[in-house]
């Protein structure tokens, strides 16, 4: 992977959204269309990642967070969970280098548990090495659940009111971000989903509650640029009250 080291003209930066989500939906799609097996679709999913990836470093952008990989996602057949598993093996490997020379900043959310050791060394290894890179930050959701990461954040939030270290009556929106894999993280202003579907799967639900979305017919693997650019402009054209009246 590139990233140029051009910067975007300032004057462009007011319809740039600051965090930018996505699902990246439509590989099997894209593969059965074109008579290749799923794990060709995924293959070709890899490539739109770095192609984004790019794009959202140039454009301005400072938070980029990619679902990867869902709770649900354990449910696909195991030859196919173990091509994804992988395809994530190697795009470490071979894109951290120069991720972390251009900028990037990479941070996981998600289940670490269900993945084998080997990988989680890798992604625990991948965030140390980038923790201190600004200019984009890269979080992927792996084996990520929004309904768990909120069971998991009041589990905890339970624990502490039991401990004593927490009264029930001063539990408040932030304490309960505080508790969430996204803590210290901005909530996504856009929210694009490839492939025509029209929902968000389990995604940041409680991260997502003033973000606006953007159904793209395009299927992950050829996404690019012209897409961001074409859902940055349309965010640009919305006008968010975030249930004010303006």
């Amino acid at each position: 992977m590139t990233v140029l080291a051009s910067q975007p003209n300032p004057s462009d930066l007011r319809a740039v959204p600051r965090h930018v989500a996505i699902i990246m939906d439509g590989n099997g799609r894209w593969a059965k269309l074109r008579g290749k097996p799923r794990t060709m679709g995924h293959r070709s999913g890899v490539e739109a990642v770095r192609r984004t990836v790019e794009a959202a470093a140039e454009i301005g952008i400072e938070y980029l967070t990619l679902y990867g990989f869902s709770t649900e996602n354990w449910k696909r057949p195991e030859s196919e969970v173990s091509d994804l598993m992988g395809l994530l093996r190697l795009f470490i490997k071979r894109e951290l280098a120069t991720l972390h020379k251009n900028g990037v900043r990479i941070r996981i959310i998600g289940d670490r548990t269900r993945f084998d050791d080997d990988i989680r060394v890798l992604l625990a290894n991948a965030e140390e090495r980038t923790q201190g890179n600004t200019r984009l930050n890269l979080t992927i959701a792996l084996s990520y659940g929004a309904r768990a990461e909120i069971a998991d954040a009041m589990r905890q939030i339970a624990q502490k009111v039991a401990a004593g270290e927490i009264q029930a009556d001063a539990i408040d929106e932030s304490v309960v971000e505080a508790h969430l894999m996204t803590v210290g993280m901005p909530d996504p202003d856009l929210l694009i989903r490839t492939s025509g579907e029209q929902r968000i799967s389990n995604f940041l639900l409680w991260q997502s509650a003033y973000t606006e979305f953007v159904f793209d017919d395009v299927l992950w693997p050829d996404f690019g640029r012209e897409h961001l650019e074409k859902a940055i402009e349309n965010f640009a054209g919305r006008e968010r009250r975030f249930g004010a009246v303006i």
